[in-house]
């Protein structure tokens, strides 16, 4: 089905707030480190295209996703592709053990992801292509997690704020515990997140994202 990725989702109950000097901060911080993370990293991410072909050919290197993103707005997310091609398809009969409760989905040992993928995953390489996603302007480096179409309908009005800004590659809930969380929790985060945010908060949370990827092993 083809799926109109400049409609906004008419449920969105709340106006966004017009772009303040702030926002301009941020939207200029967010084009020069994904500039910058796209020209360091890109030796990597040949590599990893390389990795993830060589195990499943069939499959496109680049996994692109539909999700809800700031004020509603539908766009494509990019990542690598971590997962077997038939993954969606087996989604529904793993959902009895998904580890994290709310309106997300979560499995430690999640039999869809391919041998390379736990690696990328591990080191959060499959993540980079998102850096596209944030020049585009589809995504800030830092903000909530953008949800799917189907998590997003069940949202009640309050979890929808967490679309009053930009979704992010990282964010709050990342540097807070991540899966240990509920989904509740996270959206708590979000919320203190958005009534925070400033490019100073975003800074100190891109710095304690490379902290636990470089130091912990953990992913955005």
């Amino acid at each position: 089905m083809y799926i109109d990725t400049e409609k906004e989702i008419t449920s969105f109950p709340y106006t966004l707030r017009k772009n303040t000097m702030n926002d301009m901060l941020i939207r200029a911080v967010d084009i020069i480190a994904a500039l910058f993370a796209l020209l360091i990293s890109s030796p990597v991410m040949i590599v990893v295209a390389i990795l993830i072909k060589l195990e499943d050919g069939a499959g496109p290197i680049i996994f692109k996703q539909t999700r809800v993103g700031h004020g509603g707005k539908l766009f494509d997310m990019y990542k690598f592709r971590s997962m077997y091609t038939d993954a969606e398809m087996r989604l529904d009969e793993l959902m009895a053990q998904n580890e994290v409760e709310g309106n997300m989905f979560k499995m430690k040992n999640d039999p869809r992801i391919t041998k390379v993928g736990k690696i990328i995953r591990k080191l959060s390489l499959d993540e980079f292509p998102q850096f596209i996603n944030v020049l585009k302007g589809d995504m800030s480096m830092v903000g909530p997690r953008p949800p799917l179409e189907r998590e997003y309908e069940n949202y009640s009005d309050r979890d929808k704020k967490r679309l009053l800004v930009k979704p992010g590659c990282t964010g709050l809930w990342q540097v807070s515990g991540r899966n240990e969380l509920s989904f509740d929790q996270m959206i708590n985060l979000d919320l203190e997140y958005i009534e925070k945010r400033n490019i100073f908060f975003n800074l100190k949370i891109m710095l304690l994202t490379f902290k636990e990827i470089t130091v912990f092993g953990k992913g955005m």
